[in-house]
């Protein structure tokens, strides 16, 4: 059964009426986002915010290392928010995915790197025409290594001046993390022909050199 949510904001691309959160087909099954086998004890957790979690996703799933995406809101105040809830930008959450990675192939600043690459963490409240305190760019710590490794690693960004503006990303520590629907997973590569994928999220893997 197709799954039909409102639309967070509203994003005119070539004629197409597209959003975050337009359409949402049903999930599949047989799709997962596990990348990599590796052993929990080998494995770390971090917690990401740039935009349309579709987005950070899809990009994320390429990556050596990755183990696991959940999407999902994290650095709000209401417990267990809907999709709706947050789209209606009362709830304080933040769009996230929460990444379980393999520190012994790819390491938190590497990490980061890709986060700073996927996204334009210059832009406050918002990812290109998706506006809105629930896309603000925010990295949710979970160690006092991590939260050094990210002020470092935002400093440097800051000091390189590669946006031309300040980099506003939020570095804050981890809160509850609350999963979005099924519906919301692993969207990418289940919804390729959907006008969002195809317009907003085709074109940002094709930049990264990515697989679309």
């Amino acid at each position: 059964m197709n799954t039909v949510v409102r639309p967070c904001s509203l994003l005119l691309v070539l004629g197409f009426a597209a959003s975050c959160g337009e359409l949402v087909a049903p999930p599949n099954p047989e799709s997962k986002s596990i990348m990599s086998p590796s052993s929990a004890a080998s494995s770390e957790t971090a917690t990401l915010g740039a935009g349309c979690y579709w987005c950070i996703e899809a990009v994320l799933q390429q990556v050596p290392g990755i183990l696991s995406l959940k999407s999902g809101f994290m650095g709000g105040h209401v417990k267990n928010p809907t999709y709706e809830e947050v789209c209606g930008k009362k709830t304080g959450h933040a769009e996230v995915i929460q990444v379980t990675f393999d520190p012994g192939i790819l390491s938190y600043a590497d990490l980061l790197q890709w986060f700073w690459k996927l996204h334009d963490p210059s832009q406050p409240d918002g990812q290109g025409n998706d506006i809105g305190p629930q896309y603000r760019s925010a990295i949710f710590y979970h160690s006092d290594t991590q939260r050094k490794i990210a002020m470092e690693s935002k400093a440097a960004l800051d000091a390189a001046s590669k946006f031309g503006r300040p980099v506003v990303t939020e570095i804050t520590a981890a809160s509850d993390f609350w999963p979005a629907d099924d519906d919301h997973q692993d969207y990418y590569r289940r919804n390729k022909s959907q006008g969002y994928c195809r317009y907003v999220i085709a074109p940002k893997l094709d930049k990264l050199g990515l697989k679309k």
